[in-house]
């Protein structure tokens, strides 16, 4: 049996094209959260898109750490106070920049309570959804589920394309907006200037005129 090997540019072509996916798609981060403070975290994430998470909080003694995910608009998608470990899940609206906010409350004041370890796992797109719940309930097998699992990997691709298609088609309108509006201005001020020194020419030399220093 021969095995055919695809040629290395193209392997090199799909890894580039799968990789902003997969990196955009998890999310994971640990930071330490002081008594009192509040720790935001923003991301930018496409329409309709479903994006699940899970956080742990270490606890510490009266201290109350609250949680909350909201968008650009301030609408809360979710909400937990005295959070200590839990998931959410969420599907988003529109194109959005989406914020996630630590805040931690303690009547002991800074530097009596050590730091809070926080836990962040979030996922979005084909990450987020769970396959094997997925199988089970429309019996696929395990190539099948594969090939779904693909088959939306590609539509990620495929929409984020188009995406930056949009946005590379509003960024040259802008452009062609803004060079028209440039076009015009520097055809206003340069007819402006021809005026202003047509009527500084006229005045001068009325003006030389009336003093008799030229006929």
């Amino acid at each position: 049996n021969r095995v055919v090997s695809s040629p290395p540019g193209r392997r090199r072509l799909a890894a580039l094209l799968l990789l902003p996916v997969l990196f955009e798609s998890v999310f994971s981060i640990s930071f330490f959260l002081p008594v009192n403070s509040r720790k935001c975290l923003r991301e930018e994430i496409h329409k309709d898109v479903l994006v699940t998470g899970e956080y742990e909080i270490s606890e510490q003694a009266n201290t109350k750490t609250n949680l909350k995910i909201t968008d650009s608009s301030s609408h809360t998608l979710y909400s937990k106070e005295d959070a200590t470990k839990g998931k959410f899940a969420f599907t988003t609206e529109d194109y959005d920049m989406f914020e996630v906010c630590f805040e931690s409350k303690s009547p002991m004041g800074t530097g009596r309570v050590p730091d809070q370890l926080v836990n962040l796992d979030m996922k979005h797109g084909v990450e987020a959804k769970n396959y094997e719940e997925i199988a089970k309930v429309e019996k696929l097998k395990p190539l099948e589920v594969e090939l779904r699992r693909l088959e939306d990997l590609s539509e990620s691709i495929v929409n984020d394309f188009a995406y930056m298609k949009k946005r590379e088609e509003e960024m040259r309108d802008t452009n062609e907006s803004t060079n028209t509006r440039v076009l015009y201005f520097s055809i206003f001020s340069m007819c402006c200037l021809i005026g202003l020194a047509t009527w500084q020419v006229f005045y001068l030399r009325r003006f030389f005129k009336a003093k008799k220093l030229i006929e």
